[in-house]
């Protein structure tokens, strides 16, 4: 698949680069990625099966990482930041407006959502701050918006989190990839063969780099949200977690899923904190049934209604 040209959105003063993969006249879905890594960590393989699939996909770079705006404030190690009162240089509805000001300049008054790991935090937020304008959601190695201090101290392996700090590359081209590929196979499934063609593919795409920045990281993950509660979607969800994830225990999956009323829960055997290969076809087989569920009016991409039916 070859690559398309990168745009760039606006919200306020922060450039937000984005991609359109294709699938021009499905119904949209944009792919929200985590923290520290940018919109080229996506596997090519997967957008390919959900344009198969029926979708028109875009992913796009959060602020602070990849080819949008970084920050150059000061900011907690990315564990503190979790847990500090006060966002150290902006807020989730900031971060959820950033992914509205995507859709906007890709021309999509609505989409479908896929988030993995943080992405599937800010999804939820997204969903959360512009209800209008989600069709559906898949959140995948994620943890609750709605989840305080307390219950992200029980969700987070500060065992893999440590063992991760540790890992110390030269900050040069050929040492931040190095260091991607360490915490590629790190995050890998256990169940499923490691396929570092396909992660070298993704990591040499990726030019700027903040794998290396703890910095940029505490910004992401210190984006604290003041917002509503996920008792509030009305929409069809899908919870995805990997039965053998790395960072996040599977409870972040099932409090996440408890609390969004009529979410599917899907633990998935052997998958780690990533997306394996093998498994492309069925998470996108997942994403193409949580959208099934969506009522929308209005041609695809452009402004309709969207509502989930009565799950009670």
């Amino acid at each position: 698949m070859s690559q398309s040209p990168t745009g760039y959105a606006r919200n306020g003063t922060v450039d937000l680069a984005y991609e359109d993969h294709g699938g021009a006249g499905g119904e949209p879905l944009l792919l929200v990625m985590g923290s520290a890594v940018s919109r080229f960590w996506w596997p090519q393989g997967l957008i390919a099966a959900l344009i198969e699939r029926g979708f028109h996909v875009a992913s796009f770079d959060n602020r602070d990482a990849g080819q949008s705006t970084h920050f150059p404030e000061a900011a907690a190690s990315p564990v503190a930041a979790l847990f500090r009162k006060r966002a150290p240089a902006y807020t989730g509805e900031d971060v959820a407006d950033d992914a509205a000001a995507v859709m906007d300049a890709l021309g999509w008054d609505s989409a479908h959502l896929f988030g993995h790991s943080n992405g599937g935090l800010r999804a939820q937020r997204l969903a959360l701050r512009h209800p209008d304008r989600v069709r559906s959601l898949v959140s995948s190695a994620a943890v609750s918006s709605d989840a305080g201090s307390l219950k992200l101290l029980r969700y987070i392996r500060f065992g893999f989190v440590a063992k991760m700090a540790r890992l110390q590359f030269p900050e040069t081209r050929e040492g931040d990839i190095a260091l991607a590929m360490a915490v590629s196979r790190a995050l890998a499934s256990p169940g499923h063969p490691f396929d570092e063609a396909e992660a070298m593919a993704r990591i040499e795409r990726d030019e700027v780099s903040s794998l290396q920045d703890p910095k940029s990281m505490g910004r992401q993950l210190g984006a604290h949200w003041s917002g509503g509660g996920l008792a509030q979607l009305r929409l069809p969800v899908t919870v995805m977690h990997g039965g053998a994830d790395q960072l996040l225990r599977t409870s972040a999956a099932r409090d996440l899923a408890n609390g969004i009323r009529g979410a599917r829960l899907v633990i998935v055997p052997g998958v780690g904190h990533d997306i394996p290969p093998a498994l492309w076809g069925f998470y996108a087989d997942e994403i193409r049934a949580t959208a099934a569920r969506a009522v929308r009016t209005g041609p695809a991409g452009l402004r309709g209604s969207t509502s989930a039916p009565d799950m009670t």
